[in-house]
């Protein structure tokens, strides 16, 4: 896939799964309304809310620029993606949608969100055990193995892999 059907495709994407998954689900879940929290707490969550956007974008040019393909099903990458932030921890984008939804809750005072967070993190981990490692083990074979042995899924390691 060229670079720039990997870049209209991943645009897309972002735009109707985390799009709908960190924006228009907890907007219909709060029609963004304020509670009355405490303000270093509504701070706190300002920064992870502009953390996990910035790790979701990274995330989604590494789909691009290194693996030339999208993070869609429909249209997967042509190469495993094991740079940047992807050599922290091998779900950077499902921590980043789970972060801002979660910093949503607490900038907005909203608990529902938080509830909302944990059971999006749990759908997540379904797809991404059930789905996503076998098909990337049945395509990238050892290559995603070793991968897989050395990135945790979740939490960061401390120091980046060099594989």
């Amino acid at each position: 896939m060229r670079k720039s059907a990997a870049a209209v495709g991943s645009s897309v994407f972002m735009a109707l799964a985390p799009g709908t998954v960190a924006g228009l689900v907890p907007w219909l879940l709060t029609g963004w309304q304020t509670g009355h929290g405490w303000l270093p707490v509504r701070v706190l969550g300002g920064v992870l809310v502009a953390a996990g956007a910035a790790v979701l974008v990274h995330a989604f040019v590494r789909f691009v620029v290194e693996g030339l393909g999208t993070p869609a099903p429909v249209a997967p990458t042509e190469h495993l993606v094991v740079g940047g932030l992807y050599r922290y921890v091998r779900n950077p984008m499902y921590v980043a949608v789970v972060t801002v939804i979660a910093g949503q809750g607490l900038l907005l005072s909203r608990p529902v969100l938080l509830a909302y967070a944990a059971l999006a993190g749990a759908a997540m981990w379904a797809f991404a055990t059930r789905y996503e490692e076998p098909t990337l083990l049945c395509t990238f074979g050892a290559e995603y193995e070793r991968y897989r042995r050395a990135v945790p899924g979740w939490r960061p390691r401390l120091r980046p892999w060099r594989g």
